[in-house]
C-alpha cells in the first residue's frame, strides 16, 4: 500500500473532531469554542501519535508481509486502537493516588476498573475509524490518479 499525505492529515482528523462535538453536546449547552478545543487539542495528539508511530509502521510491515486489504486495514486499526488505550491507562494509573500523587494500588488491580468504563471502547472504535477512512482516502487517491487505460482498436 503506498503513503498518503492527504490521508495522513485527514483520517486522523475525524474522530476527535466527532467525539469533542458530540461531548461538547453533552456536557454544555452553550458550545464554547474553549471548551471545544480543550477536548480537542489532546484527541488529536492522540490520534495523530497513535497514526503516526503505531498504525503506519504496522501497516508497512503487513505490506511486506501478506497483501493489503481494506478488512486487514481495519481489523489492524481496531487492535491498534484497544493498544493506545493502555499507555492512557498507565499514566492515569500513575496520577491516581492522593493529590495526584503516586499510586496506593497495583496496575493491575486499577486496569480492569478502568477498563470497565463504556467510554473505553472509543479507543478500538477510533481506530477502526481511523484506519478504515486511510484506507478509503489512499486508495481513492491512487485510483483517481491512475489513468485509465484503453487498448487500441
Amino acid at each position: 500500500m503506498r503513503f498518503s499525505w492527504a490521508a495522513l492529515v485527514l483520517a486522523p482528523l475525524l474522530v476527535p473532531l466527532v467525539f469533542c462535538a458530540v461531548m461538547l453536546g453533552l456536557l454544555q449547552t452553550d458550545g464554547s469554542v474553549l471548551g471545544f478545543l480543550i477536548l480537542f487539542v489532546p484527541s488529536c495528539v492522540i490520534s495523530y501519535g497513535t497514526t503516526i508511530f503505531l498504525f503506519l509502521p504496522s501497516l508497512f510491515l503487513l505490506s511486506l508481509w501478506r497483501p493489503v486489504t481494506g478488512l486487514k486495514v481495519c481489523l489492524l486499526g481496531l487492535v491498534l486502537g484497544a493498544l493506545a488505550f493502555v499507555p492512557l491507562t498507565l499514566l492515569a494509573w500513575k496520577s491516581s493516588g492522593p493529590d495526584s500523587g503516586p499510586p496506593t494500588e497495583s496496575f493491575w488491580v486499577f486496569f480492569p476498573r478502568w477498563a470497565a468504563d463504556p467510554l473505553t471502547a472509543i479507543f478500538p472504535l477510533a481506530g477502526l475509524v481511523t484506519a478504515g477512512l486511510y484506507w478509503w482516502l489512499a486508495t481513492r487517491q491512487r485510483d483517481s490518479r491512475s489513468p485509465h487505460v484503453t487498448s487500441p482498436q
